[in-house]
């Protein structure tokens, strides 16, 4: 990996999130805190990690991306429309009535969606009974699941934990958004979590951390994902909600509201003077 390479996956990054401060902006409806918090590991997902291919979203070959977190779906949205899974221009539709770009993921609404999701806690069992399926097939995709560490707080992650552990599914990726917030406040004081690392040790799974916006980080934890074998893999990816936006970055309450014409012109300056830095290499990345 280059410094080229970075600099070209921050400014992809960068894209996405004004990507999704527009497109919140035209629904007055959305997730902005999460969606930002994991542009980055996106960004590298599909621009870098992930076998795709968006002129055949259905190839039998490709990795399946799982979105458990499902309200940060604008996000998603950005990163499959850029990467040519359909129109960039669809993008302000979101949440509009009659869209495809509901406000959770909805399989065979748009091409690239893997499943459904809404309901927090179920993302991680979807990923297990595909990654389950893919060795019964004896088939050599991947799964990545990506989840919110609030969903921990449902009892039904732990059982799947447990699971993919039993049956050792190293073919399965978990990358948790760890960035302390939940719709009421800091995960900590709601039902605190930590320690994260240690407890998936205990479950017998692979642990990895990372910070979630250190593009070199991120793409060294994927590749030595891929090399473990005998256990399931987690990345615990420390991530600031609402990175990019200076009066959204780690304030809960951008968790589920979208920006007034005000604040979303300042959140694109923002992003502009970002995108300048970049350019410049004047910017940590």
């Amino acid at each position: 990996m280059t410094k080229i390479t970075t600099q070209k996956l921050a400014l992809l990054g960068n894209i996405i999130r004004q990507d999704v401060i527009k497109s919140i902006y035209a629904a007055q409806s959305g997730h902005p805190a999460g969606s930002l918090g994991m542009a980055d590991i996106i960004t590298v997902l599909y621009f870098y990690s992930l076998r795709h291919n968006p002129k055949n979203p259905k190839w039998n070959a490709r990795d399946r991306l799982i979105l458990s977190n499902g309200h940060i779906c604008p996000v998603l949205y950005a990163a499959l429309a850029r990467a040519k899974y359909f129109s960039v221009s669809t993008l302000p539709t979101l949440r509009k009535l009659g869209s495809h770009l509901q406000g959770h993921p909805h399989r065979g609404e748009l091409p690239g969606i893997e499943t459904s999701s809404g309901p927090l806690g179920s993302g991680l069992s979807q990923g297990i009974g595909m990654a389950l399926a893919a060795k019964m097939d004896k088939k050599h995709h991947r799964i990545i699941v990506l989840g919110s560490d609030g969903e921990h707080q449902e009892g039904n992650v732990w059982e799947a934990v447990m699971c993919a552990a039993k049956y050792t599914l190293d073919n399965l990726v978990y990358i948790i958004d760890r960035n302390y917030i939940q719709i009421e406040g800091n995960t900590e004081e709601v039902m605190p979590l930590d320690s994260l690392a240690k407890k998936y040790k205990a479950f017998n799974w692979h642990v990895l951390e990372i910070n979630g916006h250190r593009y070199e980080e991120i793409i060294n934890a994927i590749a030595a994902a891929q090399r473990i074998q005998g256990k399931p893999v987690v990345i615990i990816a420390r991530t600031i909600p609402g990175k990019g936006v200076k009066y959204m970055e780690n304030d809960y309450q951008w968790h589920g509201k979208a920006p007034n014409n005000t604040e979303t012109e300042q959140a694109l300056q923002e992003l502009q003077q970002v995108r300048h830095q970049i350019e410049e290499n004047a910017y940590e990345y």
